[in-house]
């Protein structure tokens, strides 16, 4: 996607940005903004879930059918070395 032209404008003590549809973001989100020289980035803020909300997803996934075996790993000699 090529780049989407906007306006800044007041909002009460805030300054804000309109993003037009094509950029816009879902609404009720939560962001990241980072300015960097004069350049801001907006992204969308990662939720982090708990270790037993991970575990508990990982459970959901569906099981293999087997497993497979894997042949033993036998580590190359290397010249040099005792």
């Amino acid at each position: 996607m090529g780049a989407v032209e906007s306006k800044v404008f007041r909002s009460g003590n805030s300054q804000a940005v309109r993003l037009p549809k094509e950029v816009a973001f879902e609404n009720d989100i939560e962001v990241i903004i980072e300015k960097v020289g004069d350049t801001l980035t907006i992204r969308p803020k990662k939720k982090l879930i708990s270790v037993d909300e991970m575990i508990r997803r990982l459970n959901e996934l569906p099981k293999p059918k087997r497993i497979a075996e894997r042949p033993p790993f036998v580590a190359p000699k290397r010249t040099g070395q005792p």
